[in-house]
């Protein structure tokens, strides 16, 4: 859906694209009003299977004149046996954000240190990056529990920090 939107906000006049962002949102809905309800069961979620059939009949039958509608119609259809992965099994979350958050201290790294790294380096960062993050989940201050010198978190007595967000 960001993916979405981001087009429609790069091409604002695209009729097609806003067309394509308009069915998939009104798809998305229900199923998101379901979720809320009823949270992530395959039970009461299957019953959007339908829906999602009818969207990629109308969506795959179209033949667009735009090359970024093309472009999201492809995309649709080559991700189409795993967007709604969601539907068949409990407990599947229906977006990507802890992936998408994970992956980008991944994509951070990789720019800072311009280009490769190798296994160790990745090792090494995934460790340091484990610990940040649970040092702003338990509101401490990254730094301060480096230079505590303590092992574990929970024996850290260190300032917390209310303003400490990742980057």
């Amino acid at each position: 859906m960001r993916d979405l939107n981001g087009h429609l906000y790069k091409e604002p006049f695209n009729q097609e694209i806003k067309q394509i962002v308009q069915e998939f949102a009104t798809l998305l809905k229900p199923m998101i009003d379901t979720i809320d309800r009823f949270g992530l069961r395959a039970r009461f979620l299957k019953k959007h299977k339908v829906a999602v059939a009818r969207f990629y009949a109308a969506l795959l039958c179209r033949k667009y004149n735009t090359e970024l509608a093309e472009k999201i119609q492809t995309r649709l259809k080559r991700n189409r046996d795993k967007l709604f992965t969601f539907l068949d099994y409990d407990n599947v979350p229906w977006n990507n954000n802890n992936a998408e958050h994970a992956v980008k201290s991944f994509a951070a790294l990789r720019k800072i240190i311009g280009g490769s790294t190798n296994e160790r380096g990745i090792q090494d960062y995934v460790v340091l990056l484990s610990i940040f993050q649970t040092c702003i989940y338990r509101g401490i201050d990254f730094f301060d529990y480096l230079r505590s010198g303590e092992r574990r978190i929970e024996d850290n007595d260190g300032e917390r920090a209310s303003n400490l967000r990742p980057r």
